[in-house]
C-alpha cells in the first residue's frame, strides 16, 4: 500500500484494539475458569499474570506494528537484521489467526443462534434438560450451525471490505459502546437479584485454601489456567494486535495506549463475572459447571427471572457483540496479511478469504456430529477442543515467546531499537 491506514482518533484505535481483546476469552472462558479454579484468589493470580507477561507482549506487538509498518506478514522482513530467519515468525501468526478463526466463527455463531432463540421465546417454559435438548439439536444439525457461520463470516468480512476507517473502526466504536451499556445494565440486573451476595462473596474475598487443595498438581493446574488465561484474553503472540500497532500515530506512546487495553480487557472480564456468578448463586447453579453453563444453565436462569426474557435477549446481544469484535479484528489481521504479502487488493483479499475461512470452519462444526468420532485429545473431546488446544496452549505462547526474543535479542531486532520506538510520543 502506498500510504498505511491510519485510525481516524484514537479513540477509534482504543475500541477497535480493545474489541479485539474483549472476546469471547473475557465473557464466557474468564467467569465459567474463575468458578472453577477459586473465585477471587485466581482472579488476583489472573491480574498478576497480566502484568508480568500480558501488558509486556502487547507493548512488543504493538511497536514491532508500528515501527515496521506491515502486518505481520511482513513486519519481521522489515526490522530483521540481514542474513536472519525472523520472518518465519509470519507462519506462526498466518497459521494462529486462521487456526483461530477456524472455530472462533462456530461459536459466533452460536451466539448469533441463542440471540434469536432467546428473542423469539424459544426457551419459554423449558426445564434445564429441555435447554440442554435445544443445545444439543442445535450442535447435532450441522447445516443449522453454517448458516449461523456463515453469516458471521459474512458481517465480518463484509465491515472489513470497507476499510479501516469507514468498516473497522466506525462499526466497532459503535458495538463497543452498545457493549459497555448492555454490560452494566446486565452487572446491575445481576447484583441485585436475592441471594446474589453469595456470589459476590466468593468472587471478590480471595480464599487461597482452594488452590492447594488438591495439592501442589492442583496448584499448578490453576497456576497454567490463569496464566493460558492472560495470553488468551489478549489475543497475543499471532499478530492479532500487532496489526493495530501498524495503524498507530508515532504522536502515541505504546505503553500508555497498551495499559489502557489491558485496562478495559480486565475491567470487562470482571463485569462479566459480575453478571454471571451473582446469577449462578442466587439459584444455586455451580459456577464452574464449564462451557454448557452459557447454553444451558443461564437460558434457563432467565426463563425463572423475572423479565427473563428481555434480559437474556441482552446478554446474548452482548455476547455477541463480543465474539464479533475480535473477530473484524482478527479478520483485518488476516485480510492484511494477503494484501501486504501479496499485494492483492481488498476486494480480492475479501472475497478468498471469506471462502477460505468459511470451509475450514466446517471441521469444527462437523466434529459435533458428522465427525463426532474423530476425538483427536481422548474420549469426550471433539475437533473444535483440539483447535483450541493448539491456539491456546501452543501457538499464543509461542508466538509471544518469538516476540519478546526479536525485540531483545542483538541478532533481532534489538532492545534499543525496541526501546527508541516505544518510547516515542
Amino acid at each position: 500500500m502506498a500510504q498505511r491506514d491510519r485510525f481516524s482518533s484514537n479513540i477509534g484505535f482504543l475500541l477497535v484494539s480493545a474489541g479485539c481483546a474483549i472476546g469471547l476469552g473475557n465473557v464466557w472462558r474468564f467467569p465459567y475458569i474463575t468458578g472453577e479454579y477459586g473465585g477471587a484468589a485466581f482472579i488476583i493470580l489472573y491480574i498478576l499474570f497480566l502484568m508480568i507477561f500480558g501488558l509486556p507482549m502487547l507493548c512488543f506487538e504493538y511497536t514491532v506494528g508500528r515501527a515496521s509498518q506491515k502486518s505481520i506478514s511482513r513486519a519481521f522482513d522489515v526490522l530483521e537484521p540481514a542474513g536472519t530467519k525472523w520472518h518465519f515468525m509470519r507462519w506462526v501468526g498466518f497459521i494462529g489467526n486462521f487456526m483461530l478463526m477456524m472455530f472462533y466463527t462456530c461459536v459466533a455463531g452460536w451466539m448469533l443462534d441463542y440471540f434469536i432463540k432467546m428473542a423469539s421465546g424459544e426457551f419459554n417454559g423449558l426445564d434445564t434438560a429441555q435447554v440442554g435438548g435445544v443445545f444439543e439439536t442445535m450442535l447435532a444439525n450441522p447445516g443449522e450451525v453454517v448458516v449461523w457461520t456463515i453469516i458471521v463470516c459474512v458481517i465480518g468480512m463484509l465491515i472489513c471490505g470497507f476499510g479501516v476507517n469507514k468498516g473497522v473502526e466506525r462499526v466497532t466504536k459503535f458495538m463497543m459502546c452498545a457493549l459497555f451499556v448492555i454490560l452494566l445494565v446486565l452487572v446491575v440486573r445481576a447484583v441485585t437479584l436475592p441471594g446474589a451476595e453469595g456470589g459476590l462473596a466468593f468472587y471478590l474475598m480471595p480464599d487461597f485454601s482452594k488452590m492447594f487443595a488438591n495439592g501442589p498438581a492442583g496448584f499448578a493446574e490453576v497456576v497454567y489456567a490463569a496464566m493460558g488465561q492472560s495470553f488468551f484474553t489478549l489475543s497475543i503472540g499471532i499478530g492479532s494486535m500487532e496489526i493495530f500497532g501498524s495503524y498507530l500515530d508515532r504522536k502515541k506512546r505504546i505503553t500508555g495506549e497498551a495499559v489502557n487495553i489491558v485496562l478495559l480487557d480486565t475491567f470487562v472480564a470482571l463485569m462479566a463475572g459480575f453478571i454471571i456468578i451473582p446469577v449462578c448463586f442466587a439459584y444455586g447453579v455451580e459456577p464452574g459447571s464449564g462451557p454448557s453453563l452459557l447454553f444451558i444453565t443461564l437460558p434457563t436462569l432467565f426463563n425463572n427471572m423475572a423479565g427473563g426474557r428481555i434480559w437474556g435477549t441482552l446478554f446474548f446481544i452482548f455476547m455477541s457483540f463480543a465474539a464479533l469484535s475480535t473477530i473484524i479484528a482478527v479478520f483485518e489481521e488476516i485480510l492484511a496479511f494477503f494484501m501486504d504479502i501479496g499485494g492483492w487488493s481488498r476486494k480480492k483479499a475479501v472475497g478468498v478469504n471469506f471462502v477460505l475461512i468459511t470451509v475450514l470452519s466446517l471441521p469444527a462444526i462437523l466434529g459435533f456430529n458428522v465427525l463426532s468420532g474423530i476425538q483427536p485429545l481422548g474420549e469426550g473431546s471433539n475437533i473444535m477442543d483440539m483447535e483450541d488446544f493448539l491456539v491456546s496452549s501452543n501457538l499464543l505462547p509461542l508466538g509471544s515467546l518469538v516476540f519478546v526474543l526479536f525485540c531483545v535479542r542483538k541478532n533481532g531486532w534489538g532492545f534499543e531499537n525496541f526501546l527508541k520506538e516505544a518510547n516515542k510520543g
